[in-house]
């Protein structure tokens, strides 16, 4: 019998994160619309500056200090409760991995951010799925969930992947029905797509309370994915246990030359936002115009769509004609969404191209 190390049974239990394909079963480069990334593509501001960085043999700034400033100058925010981190997944499962443990809880609301699950298991929590309301968060059932168990509460807002979102008074009555020794982590990878006037003032909630981590990344509207620079800010103690226990030098030479020429170029995200929110709803109308054919689009207020199959074409039979037809989306089956697509909003071109591709395997099908 061979004897070789086994890992904790919590670990054995984690189901990899699957990220969005970018080829077909054949390895044929198709056209990516399966993770959510900027069709504009980059700052020319950021690509700029990526040939400015400091040179590959020198280890980057450990605390991304002139990235941390330019982000609390940007939001109002005192740098010493910001945290870089390697994207905010990093971020997402260190904050698991600093308030939970073996026979804690970790809450999320049922079709969350895959990373979720996977950041309670990794540190031996329980994690626990409230159910949704019409594929979004529902703050009674989040409450609901909570137990003398609980010790962090995941909510995305806007919601990967359904796009769903809820008002700023939503988000407050949930935390504010949350004990106060339970963290409350508020991610927000899909702010920057929001109106000024649907804030969640999820920033304005951690600036004022101590058991609040909102977190953000650079791979959405900044264009940024490939560069892998999230961050995170909260009370002093929140951003103090992150730093313990981040990677000492996690965000690399060119990601923060990147990301600060970024933040710097806020007319790039305004483009970037103006055309998502354009082509989302002409992208959402050729959906409904399908709705005899069983297919509609949950509301969103990301850069994608979740577009729901409940006539004749079934969503694997449609991610795979959009594949034979050049096109890659997410099929998400083992996130109990079989029946569903989650479509990234891509260039005009490609939107209408997804539409009338949909629209002729409908009508074969009918």
């Amino acid at each position: 019998m061979t004897i070789a190390p086994a890992p904790k049974p919590w670990i054995a239990a984690i189901h990899a994160y699957v990220p969005g394909k970018a080829a077909g079963a054949d390895g044929r480069p198709l056209v990516k619309l399966s993770a959510n990334e900027n069709p504009l593509g980059t700052s020319p501001a950021a690509m700029a500056a990526q040939s400015k960085a400091q040179v590959p043999s020198l280890y980057p700034d450990p605390g991304s200090t002139d990235l941390r400033e330019a982000l609390g100058a940007l939001h109002g925010i005192d740098p010493a409760r910001i945290v870089l981190g390697t994207g905010s997944d990093e971020l997402l499962n260190l904050a698991a991995q600093g308030y939970a443990g073996q026979g804690d809880e970790v809450l999320f609301s049922r079709f969350s951010f895959a990373v979720y699950d996977i950041a309670a298991r990794r540190c031996g929590a329980v994690p626990i799925e409230a159910p949704d309301k019409d594929y979004g968060s529902d703050v009674d059932a989040l409450l609901a969930a909570v137990t003398e168990r609980t010790r962090v509460v995941f909510l995305a807002n806007p919601n990967n992947p359904t796009g769903t979102y809820l008002p700023a008074s939503e988000v407050a009555r949930l935390h504010a029905g949350l004990p106060a020794d339970v963290l409350f982590v508020l991610d927000q990878a899909y702010a920057e797509y929001l109106t000024a006037e649907q804030d969640d003032q999820g920033l304005t909630l951690a600036a004022a309370h101590q058991n609040v981590l909102v977190t953000r990344t650079f791979s959405k509207i900044y264009g940024l994915a490939g560069e892998r620079i999230g961050w995170a800010t909260g009370a002093p103690g929140l951003i103090d246990t992150l730093n313990r226990i981040r990677g000492p030098f996690n965000v690399t030479n060119s990601g923060q030359a990147m990301a600060l020429a970024a933040v710097a170029d806020q007319d790039f995200v305004t483009a970037s936002r103006d055309h998502n929110r354009a082509e989302r709803a002409r992208f959402a109308a050729a959906i409904e115009a399908l709705g005899n054919h069983g297919l509609r689009a949950v509301p969103s207020e990301a850069n994608f769509l979740l577009v729901l199959f409940e006539g004749a074409l079934s969503a694997e039979a449609a991610y795979n004609g959009l594949a034979e037809r050049g096109y890659i989306v997410r099929w998400l089956p083992n996130q109990g969404l079989g029946h569903a697509l989650r479509i990234t909003i891509g260039t005009s071109g490609q939107m209408d191209a997804i539409a009338a591709a949909l629209r002729e395997m409908a009508e074969a099908v009918r």
